[in-house]
């Protein structure tokens, strides 16, 4: 038999985009993905503008709904991104856990996890001040990080 696999990292990754951190209670739904773009795994997930839809694009505090869990039961289309839901597809959404997302910018233990909008769009998930171009989730980082994966949670 041949070896698929003969050398190991001492290091094992602390999660990815989208992993459900771990199996502390949390709130999970489902909605039907609008974007024609799909929405990545570990994105901010907003209402869509359809009965029982959701978006990607960034909207306002009342429309954010929670953060795109990842899965691996995805049947994909040819070509399609294997990190994404797909449009039509029915997106798993955390609205109260704790999940891993990718910050930017340096986000210490308790911040307040934000989402940049408009002129704050650059600033992606991150622990900015809310404001005018930032949304307040009601979440918080669980640790401390500077631009990557961080585990964020909502009790």
């Amino acid at each position: 038999m041949s070896v698929l696999q003969s050398n190991f990292t001492e290091t094992v990754a602390k999660g990815y985009a989208g992993m459900v951190a771990n199996g502390e209670t949390s709130n999970r739904i489902t909605r039907t993905v609008e974007d024609a773009a799909g929405i990545a795994f570990g994105k901010p997930v907003y209402r869509g503008s359809g009965d029982h839809g959701c978006t990607g694009t960034v909207g306002t505090l009342s429309t954010f709904l929670g953060w795109a869990i990842a899965t691996t039961a995805l049947a994909l289309p040819v070509g399609a991104d294997a990190d994404e839901y797909q449009q039509y597809d029915n997106a798993a959404i955390l609205t109260g856990g704790a999940i891993y997302v990718d910050v930017k910018g340096a986000v210490t233990d308790g911040a307040a996890i934000t989402v940049g909008t408009g002129g704050g769009a650059a600033d992606l998930i991150g622990a900015t001040a809310a404001d005018a171009t930032h949304i307040a989730t009601g979440w918080v980082a669980d640790e401390t990080v500077t631009d990557g994966l961080c585990r964020i949670v909502k009790r």
